[in-house]
């Protein structure tokens, strides 16, 4: 245990925008800041009262050097400095991991974790060499350079997809058939008016114009998520010859941000909307697999996790991944002796997508609700990140009786 707690129903989620969608042209710091002073104030937190703040963010914006303290200056508290934290798509949760300590070292009584990226129109670099020819740099497309080529393996993101498949024998059928489960569970949260996800988001979602001053567009709900089949699925083919991956077993890049505030046990139940709700963190864990086979890494950060809680596998009510592709569940699943079909229920990445730094929050956020609705419980949340890395953390709720 480590003494941090997250007050019931202080987080939230934008929805996600698949890339060059209705969020692409909001810088993506000064939109996480109007959305969490919007947030904040739906759940009567003043800002002034908050003691330290993390801010994720992977893909840089203009003005981004100010980080932290341009950020929660304009939320409404200026008092805050801190760090920003970048891991892709592990960013989420060391940015958890970098808050829960300062409440552990006793700096502060209330973190508030902001995670912000927008994927669409990615900056474009260049890297003066003096020593190049005629003085020429190099240019880089932060975005899709890097989904393309790792520069310590080599390979892009996709053929450490492939690798994991062939490494574990999975099948572009035994892909769909995950793929469709991951879809029919996202469906359950969008039931009912979208009951599940009402829980920590507010829809319909107001989207703003690029200077803030008017309410340019209304999302009902995540954006550019496609009617999937078994029949559509099937003929698909693989992305790279020879290999097993559709793109139907990926996800797709998004936008997007979200928040959570962490806090001592008192003060998460001052804070909380539901004070008999209660929720520890009880450890994280980082993993760095073999090169070049990044969804696997999964794997081994699960592993340190549920040993630093002193838990099994089997003591899990419910598990949550980053899915980049379907192969990390189908490996995970294997490995660990997880269900694949009852894990990420109500959504995952693979369906909502991948706006990298918010992604494992909402996964996060999402675990917490699944637990508070089934009475309480022991979570995880695990999924990889580039470099062949991978963070976990693992939680528990407790609510019995407090199901809705």
């Amino acid at each position: 245990m480590t003494g941090v707690h997250i007050p019931y129903g202080v987080y939230w989620s934008t929805p996600f925008s698949r890339w060059q969608g209705s969020l692409s042209r909001l810088h993506s710091l000064r939109f996480a800041a109007w959305t969490a002073r919007r947030e904040l104030e739906r759940r009567g937190v003043d800002p002034a009262a908050l003691q330290s703040a993390v801010l994720g963010c992977s893909v840089p914006q203009q003005g981004s050097f100010y980080g932290l303290p341009w950020v929660t200056g304009m939320l409404g508290a200026p008092h805050l400095a801190g760090p920003v934290v970048s891991q892709a798509c592990a960013t989420s949760i060391r940015g958890l991991a970098t808050a829960a300590a300062e409440l552990m070292l006793g700096n502060a009584e209330t973190s508030l974790v902001l995670m912000a990226d927008r994927v669409s129109n990615g900056p474009q670099l260049y890297h003066p060499d003096p020593a190049g020819p005629g003085g020429s740099g190099a240019h880089e497309n932060w975005v899709l350079d890097n989904f393309s080529h790792d520069p310590w393996s080599g390979l892009s993101m996709l053929q450490t997809g492939e690798r994991v498949a062939e490494r574990h024998g999975i099948s572009t059928d035994e892909q769909n058939a995950v793929t469709l489960r991951r879809y029919e569970q996202y469906a359950q949260a969008c039931a009912d008016g979208r009951r599940f996800q009402q829980r920590y988001m507010t829809l319909p979602f107001e989207v703003p114009d690029a200077r803030y001053a008017r309410i340019a567009s209304v999302l009902d709900g995540d954006e550019g998520i496609h009617a999937t089949t078994a029949e559509g699925l099937t003929r698909l083919s693989p992305v790279l010859s020879g290999g097993t991956i559709t793109y139907g077993g990926q996800t797709h890049p998004a936008d997007g941000n979200a928040g959570m505030i962490l806090a001592t046990a008192e003060r998460a139940r001052e804070l909380s909307r539901r004070p008999e709700i209660g929720i520890e963190i009880l450890a994280f864990g980082q993993s760095r697999t073999e090169k070049g086979y990044m969804p696997q890494a999964p794997i081994e950060a699960a592993g340190h996790a549920l040993q630093r809680a002193g838990l099994a596998v089997s003591d899990l009510h419910a598990v949550k991944t980053h899915n980049p592709f379907v192969v990390s569940d189908i490996a995970l699943a294997r490995a660990t002796g997880l269900d694949v079909m009852a894990m990420n229920n109500y959504g995952c990445s693979l369906v909502w997508g991948h706006p990298q730094s918010p992604t494992g929050l909402r996964s996060t956020i999402e675990l917490i609700e699944e637990l508070a609705e089934r009475g309480g419980g022991l979570g995880l949340f695990t999924g990889c990140a580039a470099g062949d890395s991978a963070m976990a953390v693992v939680l528990r709720v407790d609510a019995a009786g407090a199901a809705r």
